[in-house]
């Protein structure tokens, strides 16, 4: 995992034509999307349509991410972060488990400090509609951020950790990245999704895990 600095990050959602600023705190984040292999050592179980070891694991709703978290806390001996009970979702913040990234956690990682839509040139650091061949691509094969996290933009999106917006759409929560189906306009690291937590599965919409910092 890669540790990201303290700092604060100005989230907006251009629905509502609003925005907000958010402090950061030290945290850290895998350096890659949760792999079919990883995700298969942990649960027994590969959901993915797109299928490879080193591909990002993909066709997993919100809920199945934090059962995932859950259990590779339980198996590194780590307290899980998460309480699942039915449809209601409770977070040990003190915890020192694996979780889902907040979204400003996410866009703030995905940015590396760069002022703009992208951390660098779009052929070179993603898969999107113009290059991946409507398939996902093995995880790490282009550039990195500055801060060495790869694939934050296009392959596949990632799930955050936070809701949507309660008022219009209840429980529905927040994406994050762009797909490697998704146009140019898409793949930015301020485009924000939404969708069901129980419900919504796509191939692709993967995640990748954080943990509180030290």
């Amino acid at each position: 995992m890669v540790e990201i600095p303290e700092g604060q990050i100005q989230l907006r959602d251009d629905r509502i034509k609003e925005t907000w600023h958010v402090e950061i705190e030290p945290f850290l984040l895998s350096k890659f999307p949760v792999t079919q292999e990883l995700y298969r050592a942990v649960t027994s179980e590969n959901p993915s349509i797109h299928i490879g070891n080193l591909l990002p694991v993909e066709t997993v709703s919100f809920l199945d991410t934090l059962i995932f978290c859950n259990k590779l806390s339980e198996v590194n001996d780590l307290q899980p972060y998460y309480n699942v009970d039915g449809k209601d979702i409770l977070e040990n913040k003190s915890s020192n488990g694996f979780r889902l990234p907040s979204e400003a956690e996410w866009e703030y990682a995905c940015k590396a400090g760069v002022i703009g839509i992208r951390y660098g040139e779009l052929e070179s650091i993603a898969w999107y509609k113009g290059n991946s061949d409507n398939r996902t691509h093995i995880v790490g094969q282009k550039e990195p951020n500055k801060w060495g996290l790869y694939d934050m933009l296009g392959n596949v999106w990632e799930w955050c950790s936070d809701l949507y917006d309660t008022e219009i759409y209840g429980s529905y929560r927040v994406f994050r990245g762009g797909g490697f189906c998704d146009d140019q306009r898409s793949v930015m690291a301020t485009t924000r999704r939404r969708s069901h937590p129980m419900k919504f599965k796509i191939d692709d919409l993967g995640f990748r895990i954080a943990k509180n910092g030290l």
